[in-house]
């Protein structure tokens, strides 16, 4: 590979940069923002393979800012959440960014989700999440139109606009110096022991000294372009959303009680910064890694997910789960079947298709669903294999401890 020379950093080498992230998502950008903050004059350049950044996970969500209740107390996603909760609401208000903190509902309809309920109590607390819990009567003083046998209400749950605030953190780190490239999507990695060299599908080079994957949906498959194995494989969920036709029925966020089985947190209402209130998602297997409909097919992609050993045993273990989320996907009024056990007002006609989002899920060989964050680290290279909701929330402690873990390698 041949490219510009910059500094040697005295291996006789040209380094174009520093440190090199790879994926303009949230997370990327967050990493690339915390450099230019803790090590002014590190050379940062990120690469992102879209003509803008944010365009798939960060820029396809439901915009909430998690509080950290669901999350197992001292795990990654805990620690991350509750912090970055209160980070993202403050950097919304430093750079005049649109957000609210709305607080949320977690409903049970059911009486077997009763205990399931009061152990996210105890789940929140433990997390140092304040929580209150509420009666039939009390939820209708919030939610008028819902209905449940009992709630939590957590109060440092909002909304904001997370492609905005990606945008916000790639103009910051810009100023203090890194450089976001996009259209560039990588297509070659050769890593020596002085760093890294990637080429992109442009043909262009860069040489860096370390180098970080965000590359969210492909982070496997950047993983290996390096040369590691990653010890799982993505498998892309879609997530499909309906929208209100008469938003006017939910004032806020409001929740079911989520399945500990699952890495998914159920139908839920959300009402957005543009008081559209988004019902969803259903989570359904994708066709291909950036497969927003059913029509959308990538034969390799397909191929190489069946080949994957978990995606089997993952499939038999969780098919009868897997089903009901087909069945919802295939069916509007299945869909809305499952709404009307928190929402029982909305009628199949008064829900809209909106635009979908997919998750980049890391499945193990053993076909389990990595739950938490999951970061590996081999010479000059840091790969970010899982990072699953709330990792837009979580975004700026994760992008310092990338950052960190960089800085490492340098």
């Amino acid at each position: 590979m041949t490219g510009t020379s910059g500094r040697t950093g005295g291996t006789g080498i040209g380094f174009d940069c520093d440190v090199l992230v790879v994926g303009g998502g949230i997370v990327g950008l967050s990493t690339a923002y915390a450099l230019t903050r803790s090590a002014p004059g590190t050379r940062v350049v990120v690469l992102e393979k879209e003509p803008a950044p944010a365009r798939h996970q960060t820029g396809r969500n439901s915009g909430v800012i998690h509080s950290g209740i669901y999350y197992r107390p001292g795990s990654l996603k805990a620690r991350y959440a509750t912090r970055g909760a209160a980070e993202m609401v403050k950097f919304c208000a430093e750079h005049g960014l649109p957000h609210a903190v709305t607080g949320k509902l977690i409903v049970a309809t059911r009486r077997d989700e009763l205990p399931r309920l009061h152990a996210l109590v105890q789940r929140g607390r433990k997390n140092g999440i304040p929580v209150r819990e509420l009666g039939p009567a009390q939820i209708t003083e919030y939610e008028p139109e819902v209905r449940g046998l009992a709630a939590i209400h957590v109060g440092t749950t909002g909304v904001c606009d997370f492609a905005a605030v990606a945008r916000a953190l790639g103009e910051a780190a810009g100023a203090a110096g890194a450089e976001v490239r996009c259209g560039e999507e990588v297509v070659a990695v050769d890593r020596r022991p002085w760093g890294v060299a990637v080429r992109t599908a442009s043909g262009a080079v860069v040489r860096a000294r370390a180098m970080v994957n965000c590359a969210g949906l492909h982070s496997d498959r950047l993983a290996r372009l390096t040369g590691d194995d990653p010890g799982v494989r993505i498998v892309p969920f879609r997530g499909e959303y309906y929208e209100l036709a008469d938003p006017s029925l939910v004032r806020g966020l409001v929740y079911p009680v989520p399945d500990p089985a699952f890495p998914f947190l159920g139908v839920h209402l959300t009402r957005g910064l543009d008081d559209h209130v988004h019902v969803g998602p259903n989570a359904v297997p994708a066709l291909a890694r950036e497969g927003y409909g059913w029509g959308v097919v990538h034969p390799r992609e397909l191929a190489a997910t069946s080949a994957w050993p978990g995606s089997w045993r993952m499939a038999r273990r969780h098919w009868r789960y897997g089903a009901g989320e087909l069945r919802r996907s295939l069916s509007k009024r299945a869909f809305t079947a499952a709404v009307r056990e928190l929402l029982p007002a909305a009628e199949e006609h008064g829900l809209r298709r909106a635009s979908a989002g997919v998750r980049a899920q890391a499945v193990g060989r053993d076909g389990a669903l990595v739950d938490d964050f999951l970061i590996h680290e081999t010479n000059r290279v840091v790969h970010v294999l899982n990072a699953p909701s709330p990792a837009a929330t979580s975004s700026l402690p994760i992008g310092r401890a990338l950052a960190s873990r960089a800085r490492s390698h340098l």
